[in-house]
């Protein structure tokens, strides 16, 4: 299992949720987060704005979905054409266990 970690502007983040749906992957955790990437923030005339809103996807997804699983959320996520900084990171890592906490059962 995979823990897929997506961070999306706020406005593609319904998007993103929407064909993750159509995709079959309905299980998902939304989260508002603040943050910066490599450009720092914006600046705008003296003021700088280093804590930009954003929104964190998570869900957990099978090892051999990976890659159908990143490319539905990139090409929801992406600005029109080629993409613009601030389109957010992916971040995938191993999942060694997982459990429902209502049965108690370890998650497959």
């Amino acid at each position: 299992m995979l823990l897929v970690k997506a961070i999306v502007r706020p406005e593609k983040s319904s998007k993103v949720l929407k064909a993750l749906f159509e995709a079959g992957y309905v299980a998902v955790t939304k989260l508002p987060v603040v943050g910066r990437g490599k450009q720092r923030g914006i600046k705008i005339g003296d003021i700088t704005y280093d804590e930009l809103p954003k929104e964190m996807l998570m869900m957990v997804i099978k090892d051999e979905d990976k890659d159908f699983a990143i490319t539905t959320i990139m090409e929801a996520a992406r600005t029109e054409g080629a993409g613009a900084y601030g389109d957010g990171k992916i971040f995938v890592s191993p999942v060694e266990e997982a459990y429902t906490i209502s049965s108690g059962k370890a998650v497959l």
